[in-house]
């Protein structure tokens, strides 16, 4: 599976601080520097004006931090379907796992699988040719994140592996990429905390995205 890119599409790339990666709030518009961030989004961006520099393409991110998936459900509306997208890049699931562990607050792996399916179902019944892009949840183990944290997310990652494979999208496998990256640069190289990307980290995510989406 691929994704279809056709002149003047709508690219929207949604998540949690990850995907936010400091991007302005007052920069609302699309293909706005301020407003794409400073991580992945912001790269995979550039690459695609590059790579088809007449098809006049408009790119959102709106990436927040701190964002579980039931957060994100909740400004769905307004926050995705309401720029009406014709693809919808997804990264979602840390914050879950990291809630669920240490604050008891987070959505278990079966909530999760449930609310982002409804997610997914209304967008399609909404925007039935948008095209999904899910990408895979991580962790390194540095920093903050310990072995428990892995058994969860390794769970969150074949949901999301799943639900691409239900809703015809793209599975990016950012998790194959990090952990391949790790055996030459060591996991804070990477992720500073074990979660939040480094530059180099962000550069790797940009990369394993256009690989898998572009293909």
């Amino acid at each position: 599976m691929s994704i279809l890119i056709k002149p003047h599409s709508v690219i929207l790339f949604q998540g949690d601080s990850i995907t936010d990666a400091g991007r302005s709030r007052r920069a609302i518009g699309p293909n706005n520097k301020d407003g794409l961030g400073n991580g992945y989004p912001q790269l995979i961006s550039e690459h695609l004006w590059e790579d088809y520099p007449e098809h006049h393409l408009q790119i959102y991110n709106r990436g927040l931090s701190g964002d579980q998936i039931r957060d994100l459900a909740q400004r769905w509306q307004n926050d995705s379907l309401r720029l009406l997208p014709d693809i919808i890049s997804l990264l979602i699931g840390v914050n879950d796992t990291w809630n669920y562990l240490y604050l008891g607050m987070g959505s278990n792996p079966q909530d999760y699988q449930k609310v982002y399916r409804k997610l997914l179902q209304d967008t399609r019944q909404w925007l039935p040719d948008s095209q999904f892009v899910l990408c895979e949840p991580f962790a390194l183990i540095t920093g903050e994140v310990t072995g428990e944290w892995m058994s969860d997310i390794n769970h969150r990652q074949e949901i999301t592996r799943g639900l691409a494979r239900e809703f015809n999208g793209v599975f990016v496998p950012f998790q194959s990429a990090l952990d391949k990256a790790a055996e030459n640069i060591s996991p804070p190289g990477l992720l500073e905390d074990g979660v939040h990307p480094t530059a180099l980290g962000h550069r790797i995510l940009a990369d394993c995205w256009v690989k898998a989406v572009l293909r």
